[in-house]
């Protein structure tokens, strides 16, 4: 049977209009599985958890095996609430531990309606180097009285601001370096100045020249900001459920309390404000109120 074409409809611009319909859905295709792979990306990174490694100063991950829902389970670890993720369609507990927790059995609890339910973990030994440090100005070792009470009142800013439990169903646990540069102290040392014993490092230190862009790890909102004795110009970055990072030493600030940042962005610059020897980046991240291990989070 023979169709005529319409006359205002060549067969050349018949051809054209099929080939603009192919590129169109091609495109529209290619858009959709963009999409898609991006939707899958960011909830994989949701739900990646965290290195393991029980040790004091570590992390322990333990699986509640209870479906992963909607409501958060609430699990505490020596009364502090604990961060939960889901994994494989299972709540995950992720613990953080204290640097003077000593090895053995320890246990969280999980509280639900009708009781408390208790899942057990052991805790191995860590020994941790130690590393002497020389501080010029010895104020910094040795405060002066009137330094005192400025100690006091910032220590006492800075745990609260560690306390803050902010509920959200997926954190993000998958960290990028926030600054490109050698880790020249590890976490953990035990510390002496001007060979006088100190706490045990609680963070990372990574060196890099003084103004060098400091980034998010990951996303989050900026809980505090300050100029503090031995810190020196710091920000503190809340990723939900009791996860919070903190950045010192800085030489400049770029952001403000309250505000959302997401992973790469610049939250400031490397400095040598407050207790130094030179610039780098003091990196502390928080779990339960618990200053852990930053590189089990790194990538």
């Amino acid at each position: 049977m023979k169709h005529d074409l319409p006359p205002e409809v060549s067969p050349q611009s018949l051809i054209k209009l099929l080939i603009n319909n192919m590129l169109n859905f091609r495109s529209k295709l290619t858009l959709l599985f963009s999409t898609l792979f991006f939707i899958n990306s960011t909830f994989c990174f949701a739900t990646a958890l965290p290195k393991q490694n029980a040790v004091p100063g570590g992390i322990a991950i333990i699986n509640l095996n209870i479906p992963s829902g909607n409501t958060l389970p609430k699990v505490t670890f020596n009364k502090k609430r604990v961060m939960v993720k889901p994994q494989e369609n299972s709540w995950h507990a992720i613990v953080g531990i204290p640097l003077k927790t000593r090895p053995g059995k320890k246990f969280i609890k999980l509280k639900t309606d009708k009781n408390n339910k208790k899942y057990f973990f052991t805790v191995k030994s860590k020994k941790y180097k130690t590393q002497h440090l020389t501080i010029k100005n010895k104020r910094k070792v040795n405060p002066y009285k009137k330094d005192l009470k400025r100690i006091i009142k910032e220590k006492k800013i800075i745990g609260k601001v560690f306390r803050q439990w902010r509920a959200i169903p997926q954190v993000r646990t998958e960290f990028i370096v926030p600054v490109d540069g050698p880790f020249s102290s590890p976490f953990g040392l035990r510390r002496f100045f001007n060979k006088q014993p100190r706490r045990p490092h609680s963070g990372l230190d990574i060196a890099a020249k003084e103004g060098t862009p400091i980034h998010a790890p990951a996303d989050g909102i900026i809980s505090n900001t300050g100029d503090y004795f031995f810190n020196g110009n710091s920000v503190f970055i809340d990723h939900g459920q009791g996860l919070i990072t903190m950045y010192c030493h800085m030489s400049k600030i770029a952001v403000k309390k309250g505000q959302s940042v997401k992973q790469g962005e610049v939250i400031g610059n490397v400095g040598m404000t407050g207790r130094v020897t030179g610039p780098h980046l003091h990196w502390s991240v928080n779990l339960n109120n618990t200053r852990v291990e930053p590189t089990l989070f790194l990538k």
